[in-house]
């Protein structure tokens, strides 16, 4: 009997692709259109326990998630406004011009002076974060036993697979993120995506919203391939105030094309952080018999040898990831690397000290 195939996902020049030793459960299909969460079915029945302990949830109480850049808003919270506006901390003065709001001007001012200046406050704004989760074939891939990662140590996900998939990390970190960003009292958001928007969850401070963000990645078809330049190009388009925007993806992709991307949401004045998840096996590479590695993008069947391709393979993994690094520096963004085999916990909060650390170092800067 020879070699059993095994799904890798997809091969991203010039890395080879990263394969598994137990084949993953095959995804539905992708309709090709946004699909919208349902109100009733699966996803309603999906435990959001599975992917945060309730006890992991009371340690993220303590973690707080700002953005870097002064960020618009529509409701009244903690982040500081480039708008002025009436608020509670004033900003600055500003000389009277002709059609000006009258209930501003400073009448102490203009007793010393015999000048007209308005005064200028800084409104307090609340933060908008958009999470953007990646359900593009080469997700579906994990060599971790589901019931070994999930919080309530249940033997198989929402879609049977008996595996911890790629997108089931990101499922989790996506709720610990909206969990923390809902009890600051700010607005989170959800889309997931392949060759495009496939859906989501409007923003909102809904407390119950992470719950509904963890049912709609249970139920997102996993499947084609990541068009990032689109997905940026739609993404964009829907945001119409500056958000703070999370991609969460393994960015098996062409990094010019990512760091296009950022430039055009920093142009646009958006705060982002990218945390890149990716399996042991993948950063790893520790297979040692020859057989066939099959892609989870379209890409093929290949045999291969792959104790002669490992030390190439860590190489271009490693440029890889080191371009993807350039790239995210280059606009002024955040980088996090988070391991499928790893706890969520420990990693999200020495991120969240390490960013809180940069975010001062640059105040006092």
């Amino acid at each position: 009997m020879g070699p059993k195939s095994v799904p890798l996902p997809a091969p991203i020049h010039p890395i080879p692709s990263p394969v598994a030793d137990t084949p993953t459960t095959s995804p539905a299909p992708a309709t090709g259109g946004p699909t919208p969460v349902p109100a009733t079915g699966q996803s309603e029945r999906v435990d959001p326990t599975l992917y945060l302990h309730p006890a992991t949830l009371a340690r993220l109480g303590s973690l707080e998630l700002r953005a870097k850049m002064i960020v618009e808003g529509v409701m009244s919270g903690a982040h500081r406004s480039p708008y002025q506006g009436q608020s509670v901390e004033f900003a600055q003065h500003r000389q009277y011009v002709a059609g000006d709001d009258l209930r501003h001007l400073d009448w102490k001012v203009y007793g010393r002076s015999d000048k007209l200046y308005l005064k200028q406050y800084q409104q307090e704004t609340n933060l908008d974060l958009v999470v953007l989760v990646d359900a593009s074939g080469s997700m579906q891939y994990g060599s971790r036993l589901f019931s070994d990662a999930a919080a309530t140590g249940a033997s198989t996900g929402p879609s049977g697979q008996n595996n911890w998939r790629k997108i089931d990390h990101a499922t989790a970190l996506a709720a610990a993120l909206s969990y923390v960003t809902l009890r600051q009292g700010d607005r989170v958001g959800l889309y997931t995506f392949a060759d495009g928007i496939l859906g989501g969850v409007e923003r909102s401070s809904s407390q119950g919203s992470w719950r509904r963000i963890v049912r709609a990645l249970a139920q997102a078809p996993v499947d084609g391939r990541a068009d990032f330049a689109r997905v940026f190009d739609q993404a964009l388009g829907k945001l119409n105030n500056k958000c703070l925007l999370v991609v969460i993806s393994d960015f098996f992709t062409d990094t010019n094309i990512l760091e296009a991307g950022w430039a055009r949401a920093k142009h646009r004045g958006h705060d982002a952080i990218a945390f890149q998840v990716l399996d042991q096996s993948e950063t790893d590479f520790a297979f040692k018999d020859p057989a066939p590695f099959e892609g989870l993008e379209g890409e093929g069947r290949l045999r291969i040898d792959p104790r002669a391709l490992r030390p190439a393979y860590l190489e271009a993994m490693a440029e890889h990831t080191r371009a993807l690094d350039r790239g995210l520096r280059r606009v002024g963004f955040d980088l996090h690397r988070l391991s499928t085999h790893d706890w969520l916990g420990p990693p999200l909060a020495a991120y969240a000290a390490r960013r809180e650390s940069l975010l001062k170092r640059s105040k006092m800067g």
